[in-house]
């Protein structure tokens, strides 16, 4: 082989390597294609009370600091929000207000996620239970059990009679029209400590047994929307353990949930800011995503 040969090789395989690595750096990048996202719920989807306010459906005071906002802006996704305050589990399939279509009707077939959280208004749970044990407090000036006393396990009798099976044939109707969405059933933040706090009745003026009868209340309903998203295919994100110490008792800018007096939000007993944060946190951890 002549003395030059594997100069004119080291040419060549040079040459070679230079224009693969050419045609590498000058591929088209493949776009990622961004989810198709619809946000469904009440108002602890809608943040209602949060400002900024998402003028396009005033009647549902939805904020555009919402958590769906939020995963959208974390994950680029295509947002459809269409989250309502006081918003029930008929309202998936019904009007909520003229001019307000059914929630289900922002889910098709190319939706790739939906959040939600619902089931707090059905029956009117937490705006009964918090208006009669709130009331009830004041008038026993904080002592006793006196909501306990009289409601005993209505609330949660109804929910397992009434909230659960239309929890169940919400998102049933959801995965129906979206058969390959991921679909992921919120809990609720915790609104109330596990035991009484002395120092919180001014702002959240509920009986000091009373205190533990709201939070067994919220875990029950908290429960019976993990079991109907496990059973109709829906992924849980649970907020028992993160939002513990973040419930409407904390001070500012601790507390996720604001009180029911003495708050910073227009509506009381509701997520703040921070609360739609780290809901929209705990979201994206729980489904993987940002």
């Amino acid at each position: 082989m002549p003395l030059h040969a594997p100069r004119r090789l080291l040419t060549a395989v040079s040459a070679a390597v230079g224009a693969l690595a050419l045609g590498l750096t000058t591929a088209p990048a493949q776009a990622v294609t961004p989810l198709n996202y619809a946000a469904l719920g009440d108002s602890y989807s809608a943040a209602s009370g949060v400002l900024p306010v998402d003028l396009t459906s005033p009647l549902c005071l939805r904020s555009t600091a919402n958590y769906p906002h939020v995963v959208a802006a974390r994950t680029a996704a295509r947002l459809t929000d269409v989250t309502c305050g006081a918003a029930q589990t008929k309202d998936f399939t019904e009007a909520q207000y003229p001019g307000v279509a059914p929630q289900a009707d922002a889910v098709t077939a190319d939706t790739d996620l939906v959040t939600l959280t619902i089931g707090g208004n059905d029956n009117g749970t937490f705006i009964n239970a918090i208006t009669a044990c709130g009331t009830a407090g004041v008038l026993s000036g904080g002592k006793g059990s006196p909501c306990k006393d009289r409601y005993g396990t209505s609330f949660d009798d109804r929910i397992d009679a009434t909230t659960y099976p239309a929890l169940k044939s919400a998102l049933r109707s959801v995965r129906a029209r979206a058969p390959r969405a991921r679909v992921a059933v919120l809990g609720y933040p915790w609104i109330t400590p596990p035991t009484a706090d002395p120092s919180c009745f001014v702002r959240l003026p509920v009986a000091a047994g009373d205190v533990p009868y709201l939070h067994a209340l919220q875990a029950h309903l908290n429960a019976v929307l993990r079991r109907a998203a496990e059973e109709t295919g829906a992924a849980y994100v649970d907020f028992a353990e993160v939002s513990a110490g973040h419930d409407a008792c904390r001070p500012a800018g601790t507390r996720w949930i604001e009180p029911l007096l003495f708050g910073q939000n227009v509506v009381p007993v509701h997520p703040n800011a921070l609360g739609e944060r780290r809901m929209a946190e705990r979201t994206l951890s729980v489904l993987g995503l940002g």
